[in-house]
């Protein structure tokens, strides 16, 4: 009996996890590797982060997902190394496995633009373990200033510092302002929490610059109209215990702070550096490998990339974003490619986005949508998105949960998942480099 055609998958988040799922009656067998043995929906990673949401609302673990489909095996493990001429990949642990197409989907991970050890005092959210990382951070934050003998002191831990205001940044600085402005309002007797400062830096002269400009002044109204502070058109030069050092024009200014939350950029996973060098492909700043039309590297069509890891051209000569939606589109064509290779079709069209538009949250019936090129802000965004994120949550059990969950919120404004959990509380506690990761392996 011949043997099937060989498809491994690395990465299990939204294109790994697509293109798996459109191949569930392909005679081929599927071998879907992750270094976690679930998919994450990092676009509620923020909620996990701030205590609306507990970790296991926004997890599915990979074996239940995929249990009914026969041709599919899903396994624990990191891809460190790649052979595209013996067309092999070479796990952490030394494992190795024969392929005859590979599917790259892993992912990102943050960028502190070459100040690695920024991220000791300052998390990113790419990981479960970041999340959970933050909200020990911000949680602690207000116990410290709580117990805090001097009011310089306590200033310092009531000041939340969040650097990018891309929507991570927009999302986690709004969410912030509600834990300060409503959910803790009663919860201390020394301390105000609504006196806490909040402040969200950007380089760039607008926030959200992957948005219209209409919808970005908007989104600013809304998440100052919260009690944020915006600064825009600095660059942050130092970020340790005692805060963030910047420079606005000629001048370096600074913030005492206790807290600082990292919502910058991007960058490739070690495994996407080891496989542009293995295939000498071209790679742009951050690292993503420019594909061909039909997603694969070139010289090798045996390789498909999607998702983050893909710097993949528009017909109109645009870098497509890294969010979501272009990775499950890019999933769902590597499957539809692959079924076409086996039916002796090679001419299967170019790869083709459908932007179906982007949203971002700011907080309580408040957000900025770009849907189908119509620009909606406040609450009817602010509705579409939660439609849109329950609907692409992978599990329904999860789905119900997080209904339930942000309609309580909604009315009480209360985040059942408060907790301060992870090492013991210290000063240092929420330093991202004891309890994080490098990324989520998406």
């Amino acid at each position: 009996m011949a043997q099937k055609h060989r498809v491994v998958i690395l990465g299990g988040g939204f294109g790994g996890l697509a293109a798996a799922q459109k191949l569930k009656r392909a005679p081929v067998e599927v071998t879907l590797i992750d270094r976690r043995n679930f998919h994450l929906f990092q676009p509620l990673l923020y909620q996990v982060a701030t205590g609306s949401l507990s970790p296991g609302d926004i997890a599915a673990p990979l074996r239940g997902v995929l249990s009914s489909q026969k041709n599919t095996q899903v396994l624990l493990g990191e891809a460190v190394d790649v052979d595209p001429q013996a067309k092999r990949v070479i796990l952490l642990d030394g494992g190795t496995f024969e392929y005859d197409t590979l599917v790259v989907a892993t992912g990102s991970q943050s960028s502190y633009y070459g100040n690695n050890s920024w991220r000791e005092w300052a998390p990113s959210l790419k990981s479960v373990e970041e999340a959970t990382a933050i909200r020990h951070k911000i949680l602690y934050a207000f116990e410290r200033a709580e117990r805090a003998d001097a009011p310089e002191e306590a200033r310092a831990w009531l000041t939340f510092v969040i650097v990018g205001a891309g929507a991570t940044g927009m999302e986690l600085a709004g969410a912030l302002a509600e834990i300060a402005r409503e959910t803790l309002r009663h919860d201390f007797r020394k301390i105000n929490p609504q006196e806490a400062r909040i402040i969200l830096m950007e380089g760039a002269s607008r926030v959200l610059t992957a948005y219209p400009e209409d919808l970005s002044s908007k989104a600013e109204k809304l998440v100052t109209g919260l009690g944020v502070e915006v600064h825009k058109g600095v660059m942050v030069t130092k970020i340790d215990s005692d805060g963030v050092a910047f420079k606005r024009g000629d001048s370096t200014e600074s913030f005492a702070a206790k807290t600082v939350l990292w919502a910058g950029g991007v960058t490739t996973t070690p495994f996407g550096v080891k496989l542009a060098q293995n295939t000498k492909a071209e790679t742009d700043r951050s690292g993503r490998i420019k594909v061909n039309p039909d997603l694969t590297i070139p010289n090798f069509p045996d390789i498909f990339i999607i998702g983050d890891q893909a710097n993949s051209i528009t017909e109109k000569g645009q870098s497509l974003p890294g969010v979501a939606q272009v990775a499950m589109q890019g999933g769902a064509y590597v499957a539809k490619a692959v079924r076409s290779r086996l039916e002796g079709k090679r001419d299967l069209p170019p790869f083709h986005y459908f932007n179906k538009g982007d949203m971002a949250v700011i907080g309580r019936a408040a957000a900025v949508a770009n849907i189908f090129g119509m620009h909606i802000s406040g609450l009817p965004a602010w509705l579409i998105w939660l439609f849109v994120h329950l609907m692409y949550i992978v599990e329904f059990q999860s789905r119900v949960v997080v209904f339930v969950q942000w309609g309580f919120e909604y009315l009480t404004f209360s985040r059942g998942a408060r907790l301060i959990t992870g090492a013991a509380a210290t000063d240092s506690v929420g330093k991202s480099g004891a309890m994080g990761n490098m990324g989520d392996g998406r």
